[in-house]
């Protein structure tokens, strides 16, 4: 008896065994055979040819000109784009030819749009538009039947706004600007025209105020393409006024105080805005490596990615890695001066070793690359090889206009004060 439901209890264990093998065998097979299916699915979905099969066919189902708005993917070239149309590639050619005296065709950006109006019985473009920028685009229309390409060039009619705008500083700068919807260029430009006599965290207090009057040009829906000049500004600090005033006269262009002063100087006072004077320059106890050494520049503390402008024209040395100091800039404005820009997390498009770079430019962004222990700048100025205190720094003082061109200042400064107080009442 004992040794019958011995031999029934290991049969059921034989069975229960064979039964989990089979059960994992046959889910394997399942799952090999349903990845190969979708992958041979996917294979025929993406093949070119079966795209192109299929775009025919629902074309012919469609109206006779199908009109097409296509957003440039990354990678995408002109050809690709127009191929997967079932452009012919004699067509594309004569397109590019002509589309090339104006844009530079092998370097389409991501996003771009592109429109045409496809004429799907003969699979030819009948139209191309192409924006070359926010005020321009081009238009190629072709004579299907001699296969040219007939071109223009339709500008966006802009108008010019000029508003004022005054706020409370109870935060920053920024934030007081943005309350008042002031386009974020508008702002980066007020900050810079203002670097020069202005240190941002430690100059300004809690209910100190601006105003400021300046230009935008919208499209005839209103929308903002594009701002202009500042042409009125006034920062008052404690009570006091900095009025600083637009002359466009040329060769004297530029932001003038109430006395026909420039406040443009060789360096700004500060290459950033919103940021806190972490650590000046002098000895201190180093926070990474733990023991006392000189500080040679300025530390400014401020949220990561927040942008660092130039501190003056002048031409790029270096913008790469700088051991201890990370990703780093270094500018040399003239035989005299050079200054340095460390801790970046990216820098700005275009800057490289060589490239020329006007004051206030953006050249990169807040990080804590290299020997840091959180986001901030590392800003050093150097006078003919030698790191100095750049807040304690006397520069050059600007131009000061004289003679004619101060009597002309005088003549802009009261219109713009006219102008100033019309917005103020809402006459203009």
């Amino acid at each position: 008896m004992f040794n019958k439901l011995k031999f029934r209890i290991q049969n059921e264990i034989i069975a229960l065994l064979a039964l989990i093998i089979i059960t994992t065998v046959l889910t394997l097979y399942y799952n090999f055979t349903k990845k190969k299916i979708n992958n041979d699915y996917k294979q025929i979905i993406e093949n070119v040819y079966f795209k192109k099969t299929i775009n025919h066919f629902f074309n012919k189902l469609e109206p006779r000109f199908k009109k097409i708005s296509h957003k440039v993917e990354i990678g995408e070239t002109l050809d690709s784009i127009l191929e997967n149309y079932l452009i012919d590639k004699k067509e594309v050619e004569v397109l590019k030819k002509k589309l090339s005296k104006k844009v530079n065709i092998n370097k389409l950006k991501a996003n771009q749009k592109i429109n045409l109006t496809i004429d799907q019985s003969k699979n030819s473009i009948k139209e191309f538009i192409f924006q070359i920028s926010n005020k321009e685009r081009i238009v190629l229309t072709q004579d299907l039947e001699n296969k040219i390409f007939n071109e223009r060039v339709i500008l966006t009619k802009l108008k010019k706004h000029i508003y004022y705008n005054e706020n409370i500083i109870l935060q920053s700068l920024y934030k007081s600007a943005l309350e008042k919807e002031i386009p974020a260029g508008i702002i980066i430009e007020f900050a810079r025209i203002y670097g020069f006599q202005v240190d941002f965290q430690r100059d300004i207090r809690k209910k100190d105020k601006f105003q400021i009057m300046y230009e935008v040009f919208v499209d005839e829906k209103k929308k903002i393409i594009e701002t202009g000049n500042i042409l009125f500004a006034n920062l008052i600090l404690s009570g006091e006024d900095n009025s600083l005033y637009y002359y466009d006269t040329q060769g004297s262009i530029g932001h003038y105080d109430k006395n026909g002063k420039s406040i443009q100087k060789a360096l700004m006072k500060t290459p950033i805005n919103g940021a806190r004077l972490s650590s000046p320059f002098g000895m201190r106890k180093h926070p990474i490596d733990g023991f006392n050494k000189m500080h040679k520049g300025t530390d400014f503390a401020a949220p990561l990615g927040t942008p660092i402008m130039a501190s003056g024209s002048g031409t790029i040395k270096k913008a790469g890695w700088c051991g201890g100091g990370g990703n780093c800039v270094v500018i040399k404005h003239n035989s005299t001066y050079q200054t340095i820009y460390a801790h970046m997390s990216k820098f700005a498009k275009s800057i490289r070793a060589g490239v020329r770079v006007k004051q206030g430019q953006i050249i990169g962004y807040v990080g804590s690359t290299g020997k840091s222990t959180g986001p901030h700048l590392h800003y050093e100025v150097l006078i003919n090889g030698k790191r100095v205190n750049s807040q304690t720094l006397k520069l050059p003082s600007g131009k000061i206009l004289k003679g004619d061109e101060r009597k002309l200042f005088e003549t802009k400064k009261i219109k713009l004060d006219v102008l100033k107080s019309e917005k103020i009442i809402g006459l203009n």
